[in-house]
Parts: C-alpha cells; sequence; structure tokens
C-alpha cells in the first residue's frame, strides 16, 4: 500500500485570514454572571484571542512538530495523516498505536511518545489524526462510527506500515476505538490500554442488579456530572451541522467552544494553565481551525450515536484511571465488561492524562507491554 510522507505546514494565507477574522471578531454582551458560571469565561476568550493574532508563533509549534516523521496513506477511501515517533535507540518491543479523541489532536500524544520512544522504553509510537480530525480528511460520507474507524486504524498499522502486532492506547473516543481493535483483531492487537473516561452508564433497566456500593456510586456520579455538563453531547449528537456553521466561521467562537471543555475536564480547573498553556490550547485550535474539521470531529458524535456499543475485547485490556478526573470508574465496573488484566490510578492527571501526566502514564503503559511478552 503506497504511503506518502509529509511535513505538517499551515499556509501564510491561512494565518493571515485567521489574523483578521480574529481582530474583527464581535464579543457577545457582558455575561450577567460572572466568570465560569455560565460558560466560559469572558476575560479569558479576550486574552487567547489577543495573544493568538499577536503572539502565539504557529510556525514554532510547526517546527517542533516536524521532528517527528509524518506520513499520509489512503485507507477506507479516507486520506489518514499519521505521526509516527521513532525510538531514540534500537527496541524490541512491540510498537504502540496511540488514539486521541474529542476536543484533542494528534498532538496531544507527543509527550507520551516522547517518553515511551527514549530510554529505558525504546518503543515506537504510532499516532494517527482520527478520520475528521486535523490533518486527516473528512469522510464524505455517513457510517463512519467507532467501528469503522477501528477496521481503518487496523488497515493503517497492518497493510500500510505492515506491523504483525501492536499495542493500542486510547483516551476519549480513542478509547472507545481501542476496545473495537481489541474485540474485532485480537491476533493482532496484543493489547489494549485505555484511560480518560468515555463510558457509557446503561439506563436503570439494563444496569446490574448487583452493583456495589463504590459501583452505585460511580453511576449516581457520572449522572450527575452529564446532567450538568452534558449540553454539548446533545448538541453534537443530534445536530452537528447547526453549531458547525457557527465554529467554522469564527475562529474565536471555535476557541470558547473546545476551550470550555479543556478547562472543565483538566486536572486543574481552577488553574487552566498550569494544565495547559495557552500555546497548547491555541495549537489546537489553530489546527482546527486550518483544516476546517471542527464539522467533521464533532459529526462522530452523532455517529456514535447511530453506531455499534462498547464491545467486549477479547485483548487483554489494562485500565490507567485518572485520578483527577470527572467521574472514576471502579475496577470493578471495568470487570464486570472488559477482560480486565491491570487497574492502577494516575496521580495528577483530569481527562488529558497524554498531556497532563506524561511520565507516569509511560511508565504505567511500558509495564503493561512488557507483562505481553
Amino acid at each position: 500500500m503506497k504511503l506518502r510522507d509529509q511535513r505538517i505546514h499551515i499556509s501564510d494565507e491561512v494565518l493571515t485570514d485567521l489574523a483578521r477574522r480574529i481582530a474583527s471578531t464581535r464579543q457577545p454582551t457582558a455575561p450577567v454572571r460572572p466568570g465560569w458560571s455560565d460558560g466560559i469565561d469572558p476575560d479569558l476568550v479576550r486574552f487567547l484571542a489577543e495573544y493568538w493574532q499577536v503572539g502565539f508563533d504557529w510556525r514554532a509549534r510547526e517546527k517542533a512538530l516536524n521532528r517527528y516523521r509524518h506520513v499520509r496513506a489512503v485507507v477506507d477511501g479516507v486520506s489518514v495523516h499519521t505521526m509516527i515517533c521513532q525510538p531514540t535507540e534500537p527496541g524490541n518491543g512491540l510498537p504502540l498505536l496511540a488514539l486521541h479523541g474529542w476536543p484533542s489532536t494528534f498532538e496531544q500524544m507527543t509527550r507520551l511518545a516522547d517518553r515511551l520512544s527514549g530510554p529505558p522504553h525504546a518503543m515506537t509510537v504510532v499516532v494517527p489524526s482520527l478520520p475528521g480530525f486535523g490533518f486527516s480528511a473528512s469522510p464524505a460520507e455517513p457510517g463512519w462510527d467507532l467501528a469503522r474507524i477501528a477496521h481503518a486504524m487496523q488497515t493503517l498499522m497492518t497493510e500500510h506500515l505492515g506491523y504483525t502486532r501492536y499495542l493500542v492506547r486510547g483516551t476519549d473516543y480513542g478509547l472507545t476505538v481501542a476496545l473495537h481493535l481489541g474485540a474485532l483483531y485480537p491476533n493482532q492487537v496484543a493489547g489494549v490500554h485505555i484511560g480518560g473516561t468515555h463510558l457509557a452508564v446503561p439506563d436503570d433497566a439494563d444496569l446490574p442488579t448487583d452493583l456495589t456500593d463504590e459501583e452505585r456510586t460511580f453511576v449516581d456520579t457520572s449522572r450527575r456530572w452529564y446532567a450538568k455538563e452534558g449540553g454539548y453531547v446533545a448538541i453534537q449528537s443530534t445536530k452537528p451541522e447547526t453549531v458547525a456553521h457557527a465554529l467554522s466561521d469564527s475562529p474565536v467562537g471555535l476557541l470558547a467552544w473546545i476551550t470550555e471543555k479543556y478547562r472543565t475536564w483538566c486536572a486543574t480547573p481552577d488553574d487552566l494553565h498550569a494544565s495547559f498553556s495557552p500555546d497548547d490550547l491555541l495549537s489546537t485550535a489553530t489546527i482546527y481551525w486550518a483544516t476546517n474539521t471542527i464539522a467533521s470531529s464533532m459529526r462522530l458524535y452523532r455517529e456514535d450515536l447511530l453506531g455499534t456499543p462498547v464491545p467486549r475485547s477479547i485483548a487483554p485490556v489494562a485500565v490507567n484511571q485518572p485520578s483527577l478526573e470527572e467521574y472514576l470508574a471502579p475496577k470493578s465496573w471495568y470487570q464486570r465488561f472488559q477482560p480486565l488484566s491491570r487497574y492502577t490510578l494516575l496521580p495528577g492527571a483530569g481527562h488529558f492524562p497524554e498531556w497532563e501526566a506524561p511520565d507516569a502514564l509511560a511508565a504505567d503503559l511500558a509495564e503493561f507491554a512488557a507483562s505481553l511478552h
């Protein structure tokens, strides 16, 4: 299968137009409640927008990303971008397929990839942009649900990159894709390493009747969280095209939409920049803006609503549960639904562990990989 090398690049014309659009932003009327009471803090939006226009250096970020190898392959009719982080010394371990979720991009995996590719792990890390995200093309037809993405990732790893066996790490939507891979391709997938809550809690009628107290707390906490924070899910899983028109036309609107999620879901919501620098947030927003993929990324919620349920993996599953996430799924919950071989808590991390706690995450993942030999 043909694989084409490329470099990450956004044209000067796109960046100039972006700065012009930011400069002409019309801010909403002043809020009647302060701070984060009704959504993102307007003061943060204004700060980030001004820095985006006059201070943020995309070219420096672009140069850093181009330290890695980037390739492109057509998989199931969609052009898929993939970053490959090669080990700094010869390694004999399994390659790792690392899968991001929403509203992230492949860049979320760079810090983890750096740790795993260096000593003592020497692991090859393969990081695709999910179809419809960032530098991967947007599917032109419906039906690109999480199972179909899993099939595409298997094709990428085995037919395009030539790996006969590999390990997969997934967070958020990548978590579910990873479990599909473990269920569909156990002969090639040696193990599934997941973390970053993305678990659907069944309705009462479908809940197990023998829940432990810890599991009942998890169910209640997750439902309270979705009642308070799940408005974006309701919109993106039912009417993604409507809000996509606004977010595809206004870079500051796009920035506000995704930054609010980074703040709400991170380990330090009272101090966002302790988890993500302004450059981290603006790099993510720039990728979405320049590639015009916010609409196609949100369509995954619509496809997920219509798609196949989360399967039971056949390959062994390791859970590295971020300790500061929105709600914590206990070990016993995973044991009900997956062939759990390892469950650990990841200190200092919220919903974006690859960015928030890459050292501890890399160590846990390497221990899991070593157990599979």
